[in-house]
């Protein structure tokens, strides 16, 4: 397929990044979002790219949720987008851990970042070109996650996490909010 009609997308990790991380939230009463996340989101909507989410969720894996209690929380979550006139393209979520979750949840996977399988699953099912997308995170494994899926911008968020040096080298820029965002357009 001929690259100019791939699309571009806009990844954005959830807890820390499109709401406040509160530790292991499921349901929308503790569902804070971030300040800007819905403008700045916007603004990559209009632009032509593609909204897709990827989320760690070891707290299914710990038992701590369900999936259907995740699932109902995206789909919620979905729903504040649309009121906002943004798609959301598509939701990914890891529920596994590699030590502390249930036997069934209980593994080493592909999909875990800093492992790239959920974003490689979207740049699939969604033609992404990820020369053209940007991966926003707030944790050093989105950066690892995002650098082994060759997603060419990679932006960590001081949403609450600190940083080291080894986080900040593996991200193009750091900002303090998702506000600045709008910037790299």
């Amino acid at each position: 397929m001929n690259q100019s009609h791939k699309n571009k997308a806009l990844f954005l990790d959830r807890d820390g990044v499109v709401n406040v991380d509160h530790g292991y939230v499921y349901q929308s009463e503790q569902f804070e979002f971030i300040e800007g996340v819905f403008s700045t989101c916007k603004a990559f909507y209009d632009a032509g790219y593609k909204i897709i989410i990827v989320t760690n969720q070891s707290g299914i894996g710990r038992g701590y949720y369900t999936e259907a209690d995740f699932i109902a929380l995206t789909s919620w979550m979905k729903a504040q987008f649309s009121a906002h006139q943004i798609l959301i393209s598509d939701v990914y979520f890891c529920p596994h851990h590699p030590i502390n979750a249930l036997p069934e949840y209980l593994k080493q996977c592909a999909c875990r970042k800093p492992a790239p399988g959920m974003l490689l699953q979207g740049i699939s099912e969604h033609n992404i070109d990820p020369q053209q997308s940007i991966m926003v995170g707030d944790k050093k494994s989105d950066m690892q996650a995002a650098e082994q899926a060759g997603i060419a911008t990679r932006v960590l968020v001081h949403s609450g996490q600190q940083f080291d040096d080894s986080a900040k080298q593996t991200a193009d820029f750091i900002f303090n909010s998702i506000n600045y965002l709008p910037a790299l357009l």
